[in-house]
């Protein structure tokens, strides 16, 4: 057959059919939230690696600032690696169904929380996802859960730079990020890498907050630093952050998050820059 005589009209029409004339992609998808729900302000909470507290810090911003009486959520899109449920005393607690919306986990202290950890069967299974399950999970979360009235969802997002959080970019209304760092050499790259996403997605970096800084004697008060004097400035510097605290290491913190009772035995004013800079 000819090339002239190839009827690429039938042709095209047969794989409209066949392909249920889908519409060509118009960029990402932009979450909504359902109407029972009302959410003021999304701020994402990123790191550049894993392990460098940004579970800790969600928890922090998220428990302060409902000590300060605003109501407050917690989306924790670490799909495969949640922890904040565990952190507020909800382990091996689920959440539960309202028609075909989702009803989220609740705090002593009032917040309001969905986690993968709150679906599973048993919160040690290991979550064996591809990507378009992770996109399905996070949109559900959002879009599906009865937040109600909320003034700061926070977004616990996974570490690095892939799929789930650049979904989170692009699919939720993120207001400002803030990064969380440690005092190592190799988390100061790792750090530009989070700045350098959040500028291309054009999400304000509200500041940066270094984790496990140091730690205090307890017999005289002497501050040592485990891992090292602290980058804090050196970031600030380099890619024109605001400097948003340092946190100690605290094995009493450690311990609360390990029995669920992280809410209740929160020293006060661990990080108020940062607690500001999300009130900003």
């Amino acid at each position: 057959m000819a090339e002239n005589d190839i009827d690429r009209d039938a042709i095209k029409d047969e794989v409209d059919q066949i392909f249920g004339n889908r519409p060509k992609h118009e960029g990402p998808e932009l979450y909504q939230v359902n109407d029972q729900s009302s959410i003021k302000h999304v701020i994402g909470v990123i790191s550049g690696k894993g392990g460098v507290g940004k579970s800790l810090v969600t928890g922090i911003l998220a428990t302060e600032l409902a000590r300060k009486g605003h109501k407050v959520g917690i989306l924790d899109a670490d799909i495969t690696g949640p922890s904040i449920p565990k952190m507020f005393g909800l382990s091996g607690l689920h959440v539960f169904g309202q028609g075909d919306k989702i009803i989220p986990a609740q705090s002593k202290g009032g917040i309001k929380i969905m986690s993968t950890n709150l679906i599973l069967e048993n919160e040690n299974d290991p979550v064996l996802w591809r990507g378009p399950m992770l996109m399905g999970a996070l949109k559900q979360f959002y879009e599906d859960t009865l937040w109600g009235d909320i003034d700061y969802l926070l977004v616990d997002m996974p570490p690095g730079t892939g799929d789930v959080a650049l979904t989170v970019f692009q699919s939720l209304p993120i207001e400002g990020v803030v990064i969380v760092s440690s005092p190592q050499d190799l988390v100061q790259v790792i750090v530009g890498k989070a700045v350098k996403m959040a500028a291309m997605m054009n999400v304000p970096v509200l500041g940066v907050v270094e984790n496990m800084s140091y730690m205090e004697c307890p017999e005289c008060g002497h501050k040592l630093e485990p891992f090292g004097p602290s980058h804090l400035q050196e970031i600030v510097d380099e890619f024109k952050v605001a400097d948003l605290g340092r946190i100690p290491i605290d094995p009493k913190v450690a311990a609360s998050c390990d029995a669920g009772t992280f809410e209740s035995e929160l020293p006060e004013g661990l990080i108020p820059k940062a607690v500001s800079a999300v009130e900003a």
